[in-house]
């Protein structure tokens, strides 16, 4: 059973869900933590309880973030489906962590270059082992016939760069539930890589 949070745990996140917001809106160098502590209704003196440093913010939304979807990997790899069945999960993934934190999902496609070391070289590592594990999911799919014979990297950039930007294009469609989202981007992003003949 899963303990409840603490008062701390709560206050903690709800900062980190207001930098999240204020780093996709003006950016993390141009967010202070004045700026926070002023959405947060605190003084900044009283934000520094709860977190160390700004970079201390950006550091836990994207290594979180980062882990959420290195677990989520390793379930789609556990599982028994084939390849492109694989493929599909990893969709779902994708949508389900883009709609569940638009903000923070934001921060992937240029604001983590904000990060300073040694965290950014273990980000960009979590990135790479991602990425390199999406293109074998694909590989497998072509050797195991699941999948037309195409360019991987190209598959793994063009897919991937669509989920990237999706925080965008669905904070433009709230009208459309999780599931049509997820049948639509399928339709969009995969099943011109299916085999012809799997489609029966």
């Amino acid at each position: 059973m899963r303990q409840p949070k603490s008062k701390e745990k709560i206050r903690k996140d709800q900062i980190l869900e207001v930098a999240a917001r204020l780093f996709r809106k003006k950016g993390f160098s141009a967010t202070s933590v004045r700026m926070i502590a002023s959405e947060m209704n605190m003084e900044a003196a009283s934000l520094y309880n709860h977190i160390s440093s700004k970079q201390d913010i950006l550091k836990e939304l994207l290594l979180t973030l980062a882990r959420e979807f290195m677990e989520g990997m390793e379930q789609v790899e556990k599982s028994n489906s084939n390849p492109f069945q694989k493929l599909e999960m990893l969709v779902s993934l994708h949508v389900k962590l883009t709609l569940a934190h638009p903000d923070q999902i934001s921060l992937i496609t240029g604001e983590w270059v904000h990060l300073e070391e040694p965290m950014l070289s273990q980000y960009v590592a979590h990135r790479s082992d991602y990425e390199k594990r999406f293109k074998s999911i694909i590989s497998d799919g072509m050797k195991e016939g699941f999948i037309e014979k195409i360019d991987v990297d190209m598959a793994v950039f063009s897919i991937l760069s669509s989920l990237h930007w999706l925080y965008s294009w669905s904070g433009r469609h709230r009208d459309l539930a999780a599931e049509e989202i997820e049948k639509e981007i399928k339709q969009c992003l995969l099943y011109g890589l299916k085999k012809r003949e799997s489609f029966s």
